[in-house]
């Protein structure tokens, strides 16, 4: 089909030798039969929720051969459902309608389906073919992105999972225009992390387009998602186990993990508490002398531009976060392991920091006092 969303289309690759698969961005991509090379066998599950399935189910399947067999499963809608039940949910699915392993799954929606679908190819006949079509920002930023696939459990979150990459991830930004505004800040979270941990032009780009950004503005957004992504793969190219500098993509997540399991799956949302984590991730930062000040505000500002949260709940005490971080999978060797700022645009993961410091990141979260 010759049209001009190819000539607005922009194509990543994230290199990881034969594995190596294609991140297409752009608009209208969702009818333009993008995934079809990438599906190697006849069958085809798509995997989608309550919330997107009357939203963008029959595009997609419409946009597929008519020689595929394509099926469909719907799940219930939230963090609060991403969990074992509904991976048995996904494998009822595949064994009812006799699904082989040429198999390949289809993630469409955001990181809760995107991280279930993952997990579920990965264990189903030990490892089929599957594909992201992540329909919220958060997960076209990063959970789509490096093969990270899991549930939560109870007692903490993604402490049960595999790596296994997509055969392609397929971002249509013309989906964010049916995303409710606090998903898009929650998305916003790990946008700005980027420019935190690893490129701070990319951060004064974000700060000086920040309202258009928040107002859905196309050109923006899609620069946005490309500078996020292109980091995410450079990344995930160094490092695809986490041994090292992937790590510095959990800038925020240790804390707000913390929050997520402590109140409760789905209270907050992922991006909320990530937002609530980095300003803390910032302050105990500037505590040990690595940013400054001025830094701290900066961080603050482009948060609460965002309207994201600055503080974490105001209930939640400092024994309830270092309970939930004990469990976090950064703990090497019982020692909390946090990733924080040396200066902006660059992380460390560190466990060398002061416990009378730490105890005061988390005590300005106690009061809902100011961070430094």
């Amino acid at each position: 089909m010759e049209s001009d969303q190819y000539y607005l289309m922009r194509t990543l690759k994230v290199d990881l030798g034969e594995r190596s698969y294609p991140i297409f961005i752009g608009q209208g991509l969702l009818d333009q039969g993008l995934m079809a090379p990438y599906i190697k066998g006849k069958q085809v599950l798509i995997v989608t929720n309550e919330t997107i399935a009357p939203l963008y189910l029959e595009r997609l399947i419409s946009s597929l051969p008519n020689s595929l067999t394509v099926d469909h499963v719907v799940l219930p809608d939230g963090e609060q459902y991403k969990n074992i039940d509904q991976i048995n949910t996904i494998f009822d699915a595949l064994l009812e309608k006799r699904h082989n392993r040429t198999t390949t799954l289809v993630a469409l929606g955001g990181g809760v389906i995107g991280d279930m679908t993952g997990f579920a190819a990965a264990c189903y006949q030990r490892g089929v073919d599957f594909i992201q079509v992540p329909t919220t920002l958060l997960s076209q930023v990063d959970s789509s992105v490096g093969g990270k696939t899991g549930v939560n459990h109870p007692k903490g979150k993604n402490m049960i999972g595999a790596f296994h990459q997509p055969q392609c991830v397929v971002i249509d930004t013309d989906v964010l225009n049916t995303l409710a505004e606090r998903e898009l800040s929650a998305g916003m979270a790990e946008v700005i992390k980027y420019g935190l941990i690893y490129d701070e032009a990319f951060l004064c780009y974000l700060e000086d387009h920040i309202d258009g950004l928040m107002g859905l503005q196309p050109d923006l957004l899609e620069q946005a998602i490309y500078r996020s992504c292109e980091v995410k793969a450079e990344v995930v190219a160094q490092d695809e186990r986490e041994a090292g500098i992937r790590a510095w993509l959990n800038l925020g997540h240790t804390f707000g993990h913390a929050i997520e399991a402590e109140q409760g799956y789905g209270a907050w949302l992922h991006g909320e508490a990530v937002g609530a984590g980095t300003m803390m991730a910032a302050d105990l930062s500037c505590r040990l002398g690595w940013i400054s000040e001025s830094d701290v505000k900066r961080v603050e500002s482009i948060l609460a531009a965002a309207n994201l949260p600055i503080y974490p709940p105001e209930q939640m005490t400092s024994v309830q976060f270092k309970e939930h971080m004990a469990v976090d999978k950064k703990v090497l060797d019982g020692s909390i392991r946090l990733v924080l700022l040396k200066e902006i645009g660059k992380a460390t993961v560190t466990a060398d920091f002061p416990v009378e410091l730490f105890e005061q990141t988390l005590s300005a979260g106690d009061k809902l006092g100011k961070f430094i």
